[in-house]
């Protein structure tokens, strides 16, 4: 009887998705050194399972901790007798995704009957489909480049959007941490505009007959289909760890530039384990080689969330890069275009000292190879939802990341080096 129970405990792991019943994310507020200290040792409490959606490492700063159930009481008698202040931002997580799933399963019903839904979540067979779509319906213009496949054999297809001839080009891409499902997303509703807006727009018909662009929805195609099927806040890639029975490196901490520093875990446990070495992930390399190959990229775009951040190198030191004026410049210019929208505010700056020293960057690495104009976005929002922000948003998200991107395209268009 006892084998049977835990065989199917075991199955029912395996086969169901992780749930998250009376999970809480907590607003966390250290008021000074000692306090930041305190979380820096509660995070290294493994037994605790505490998943920091974003850190503090300076005074004052907020934190955002989802802590498991079987962990709130624990976790906030602490925080109390340290005196460190908290608020509950989260009351029951699984309450989010239990709406996050009614919504996708609504959407997938009615997308049946009609058109695809730039305004809803979507697994990666539907955005691989799309993907299809839109290189059908704009022939002359858009064509798919796979530039290789991911650790699980999943192709990671590049969207190319040139109107001919050997031009420079910009390079966005999305996903690279798995929940942060509003990149992924956003990123399709873009290709789409792209595709659409060519010819009417002057704006972006000039872009494009002076630059191709190569757009990749899903950097992380694994781990999207893990955080759809099974973790719902699965962050990692899915790649085996040697001597390791955890699974999965952080893709933005697995690019060589400043390989193995701050802000990086070499627990392969870790969420932010940075890889056994620079490139080891297949989905890095895999891009590293094609801009490498490629050999004129001018511009590296990457699409994250969340917090709201318009960010430039470096983010594995404390420097500012040469050309620091002109990226603040561009940068300030087109955050102030993403809130012109919907008055959604956004912060500028390099990473380091817009959030904390991370090494292994992709936009640090971009830089350093010698791509000027390399930016990361933090999308919506600012902590009330984080990583599950609700689908009614993503349009929003979306039209105004857009202005923000435009203004990029058009800086870069307008100063060729």
């Amino acid at each position: 009887m006892r084998l049977i129970l835990f065989f199917g405990a075991v199955l029912g792991h395996i086969y169901c998705r992780e749930t998250f019943v009376g999970d809480q994310v907590l607003e966390i507020i250290p008021k000074n050194e000692e306090q930041i200290k305190n979380l820096e040792e509660l995070e290294a409490e493994e037994h605790l399972q505490l998943d920091f959606w974003k850190s503090a490492t300076t005074p004052g700063q907020t934190a955002h901790v989802r802590v498991p159930s079987v962990s709130v009481q624990a976790v906030k008698v602490f925080l109390e007798s340290q005196g460190i202040a908290y608020s509950i931002m989260i009351e029951d997580v699984q309450v989010l995704l239990d709406k996050e799933n009614e919504e996708m399963l609504f959407s997938q019903r009615t997308e049946r009957n009609s058109n695809f839904d730039f305004g809803a979540y979507h697994s990666l067979e539907e955005i691989s489909q799309e993907v299809d779509h839109l290189v059908a319906d704009y022939p002359g213009l858009v064509s798919k480049v796979e530039i290789g496949r991911s650790f699980e054999n999943r192709p990671m297809n590049v969207l190319k959007f040139s109107t001919g001839g050997n031009k420079p080009a910009i390079w966005l891409d999305a996903g690279i941490h798995a929940r942060e499902w509003i990149t992924q997303a956003t990123a399709l509703w873009t290709a789409n505009k792209i595709a659409s807006d060519y010819r009417n727009d002057p704006s972006v018909t000039s872009i494009l007959d002076a630059m191709d662009i190569f757009l990749l929805p899903v950097t992380n195609p694994d781990g999207y289909v893990f955080s759809q099927t099974s973790n719902r806040m699965w962050r990692k890639t899915r790649s085996k760890v040697s001597g390791s029975l955890c699974v999965g490196v952080d893709p933005n901490r697995n690019w060589d530039a400043g390989f193995g520093g701050p802000g990086a875990s070499s627990n392969p446990c870790s969420d932010s384990y940075h890889g056994p070495s620079a490139n080891s992930e297949i989905e890095v390399k895999a891009i590293v080689d094609f801009i490498r190959t490629h050999g004129n990229v001018k511009a590296f775009i990457t699409l994250h969330s969340y917090s709201q951040l318009l960010m430039f190198p470096y983010g594995y030191k404390c420097t500012t890069p040469d050309n620091s004026d002109e990226l603040d410049e561009v940068a300030q210019k087109a955050a102030q275009l993403v809130t012109s929208l919907h008055g959604t505010n956004y912060k500028v700056g390099p990473i380091c000292s817009v959030i904390y020293q991370a090494s292994g960057g992709s936009i640090d690495w971009s830089y350093d190879y010698g791509i000027k104009y390399s930016f990361a976005f933090e999308l919506r929002d600012t902590g009330r939802y984080g990583f599950l922000l609700p689908a009614k948003q993503i349009l929003p998200t979306a039209e105004e990341t857009w202005l923000g991107l435009k203004a990029i395209m058009e800086h870069v268009r307008d100063h060729p080096y």
